[in-house]
């Protein structure tokens, strides 16, 4: 248990003092009663040696902090025994009476979620994200048959592909991938190849963070035959802008560009940004002019500012990961032109929205842009 919680307080670049600090802060802003300071260091000390058990109250604030479930704070809990066959027939029961309204329910909370996401960041939600997770597969595990499941499936394939990507956020890779291999299964089960081929490509970015870009390319541009014709047209744009990316990313300038154009020609010409037929698709003329520039800028393209700067003035103040993203791709750009103030300066106010989100994913991109400086 002490050796999971160590790495995660390292892994933020904490020292004990400093959680001490940040539990403080959290008891003093949710109106919540802590140990003293003089004791909590010791707490975290005993926590991380294995000599005292975690009680709830501080597992709660831990998890909020670090942005981890209790498996991966403290290890996995002791399997449950068996209870028969009346608990498994209770609950494929409450799983047949599961109501059309009821997956709606399911729908709308994965939306609530997905917005206290934009504007909080994801390292808050992990206990209300594992909660709704459960429901929903548990809700699919006990549902017998398919016109009761596909509405479950589809539910879960949402919520599982917001919780990898959230999970990405907060620096829990291994989370983050078997996430999306949930959210592939329950797509490919919900026969909605929208939502196995967009969770096929934010998979691919797992890739990319890890080294391997090429194979990253390679599997967004799988995820793109997967949905084949039956993507709505601002899917289909996301997917070829995710390449181009991806593909800046690994080198690969001319398909970069190649795929750009794809996205352009793609996009719908309205300003909606919002997509219908996939709820989690956020993409108009202002967020492909971020792509574009943040694939640019990779490139050391010299146009990439000059699209940076549009999509900086077009972007919703509520995107605050994403404003996070879009100030280091700025600072990005100017490393490349060899102006350093003026990326000095975008990293400031991008650590600041970082720092306000717990994204360790932002975090360290800004660190290895602050290298260069």
């Amino acid at each position: 248990m002490g050796q999971r919680l160590r790495e995660a307080r390292k892994q933020r670049g904490w020292s004990q003092e400093r959680l001490v600090r940040e539990i403080s802060r959290y008891a003093e802003q949710h109106l919540t009663d802590v140990a003293s300071p003089a004791s909590l260091k010791v707490y975290i000390s005993e926590w991380e040696n294995g000599r005292r058990a975690v009680s709830s109250s501080y597992a709660l604030i831990l998890r909020a902090l670090f942005g981890k479930t209790d498996d991966e704070l403290f290890g996995a809990p002791e399997p449950a025994a068996a209870d028969g066959y009346d608990e498994l027939i209770g609950r494929i029961d409450s799983a047949r009476s599961l109501s059309l309204g009821m997956v709606d329910t399911l729908l709308n909370q994965t939306e609530l979620l997905r917005s206290f996401d934009r504007q909080m960041g994801a390292a808050a939600l992990v206990d209300q994200m594992r909660a709704h997770l459960e429901a929903l597969e548990d809700a699919l595990t006990f549902a017998v048959l398919p016109d009761a499941r596909r509405p479950v499936a589809t539910a879960l394939a949402g919520a599982a592909t917001l919780a990898a990507w959230q999970a990405l956020d907060v620096g829990a890779v291994e989370r983050a991938w078997r996430h999306y291999e949930l959210g592939k299964r329950a797509a490919a089960e919900a026969e909605k190849p929208m939502y196995l081929a967009h969770a096929m490509a934010e998979q691919a970015y797992v890739l990319a963070d890890a080294g391997r870009p090429e194979m990253a390319v390679d599997l967004v541009r799988d995820a793109q035959r997967t949905g084949g014709t039956k993507v709505s047209p601002r899917l289909a744009a996301w997917l070829f802008a995710a390449e181009a990316e991806l593909c800046a990313k690994a080198g690969l300038a001319r398909d970069c560009r190649e795929a750009l154009d794809r996205a352009a020609a793609a996009l719908p010409a309205d300003d909606e940004a919002r997509d219908p037929d996939m709820l989690s698709i956020f993409l108009n003329a202002g967020h492909m002019a971020r792509w574009r520039g943040n694939a640019l800028a990779m490139l050391g393209e010299d146009d990439a500012l000059a699209e940076l700067y549009v999509a900086l003035e077009r972007m919703d103040p509520a995107f605050a990961r994403a404003t996070a993203g879009l100030r280091c791709d700025l600072a990005q750009a100017h490393l490349a032109r060899g102006e350093f103030g003026q990326a000095r300066e975008h990293l400031q106010k991008a650590r600041l929205l970082a720092n306000r989100t717990g994204s360790v994913r932002q975090r360290r991109r800004i660190e290895r842009l602050t290298g260069r400086l």
